[in-house]
């Protein structure tokens, strides 16, 4: 859908320039999450956060994630460089992007293209910083980009637990639920807390149980 005119005077007047604003290539634009919030007074800024070289800069309306969590997969740890990633999951509706939206670059892991072909990972094209990975209904937010007032808010994004722990890199004897995969779809190991364990193992029997009920009840209809 095409950007209206009232959308890209509120931009303007926001401090975005025409030219990066104008013409049927810049409508992403206007779609969430790189929809431009200016003077929208549904949308409550209650954090800030930028990229290394601050060309990329952009505000959150959620006062905590959806989820927050680690993730060791191997992927993260060649692309950010780091022994594991650091990611709170929001809306593509909680964010606003103020600056740099001419500034930002995409690159698609699984072809290994510069495309904005969903789900694809978004970053300052300038400085390189990973800003976020957007999916087709939510964005994962790296909460080292924002600039937190206080140690309350930075609680607002503690993790609840690590993913693909099995290709750790280090041990992080934390506590936390420790999944080997994907979060609730793999085993819990290391030193994952017991009642999450027990959780696990009855979700898993649960899921065998219906399982066998669906195979009982699709041969009686055969």
């Amino acid at each position: 859908m095409a950007p209206t005119t009232r959308e890209k005077d509120a931009a303007k007047q926001g401090g975005h320039n025409s030219s990066d604003l104008d013409g049927e290539h810049n409508e992403w634009k206007f779609r969430e999450p790189y929809k431009v919030h200016e003077n929208d007074e549904n949308f409550k800024a209650l954090y800030e956060g930028s990229c290394h070289c601050g060309r990329v800069r952009y505000q959150l309306s959620r006062e905590k994630p959806l989820d927050a969590k680690y993730c060791h997969c191997s992927t993260c740890q060649v692309l950010h460089g780091a022994p594991f990633q650091w990611a709170a999951i929001f809306h593509k509706s909680d964010i606003n992007f103020t600056h740099g939206h001419s500034d930002l670059g995409w690159y698609e892991s699984s072809e290994k293209t510069t495309r904005h072909k969903l789900p694809c990972k978004v970053s300052c094209a300038y400085c390189r910083s990973p800003i976020m990975d957007e999916g087709r209904n939510m964005i994962l937010l790296f909460p080292s980009l924002i600039k937190f007032k206080s140690k309350e808010e930075k609680k607002n994004f503690d993790p609840t637990c690590h993913m693909f722990y099995s290709k750790r890199l280090v041990d992080i004897p934390d506590g936390l639920p420790k999944w080997s995969e994907m979060q609730n779809k793999s085993d819990l190991i290391e030193d994952s807390p017991p009642e999450a364990i027990k959780k696990r193992k009855r979700e898993i029997e649960d899921e065998k149980k219906n399982g066998e009920k669906d195979s009982k009840s699709a041969k009686k209809d055969s």
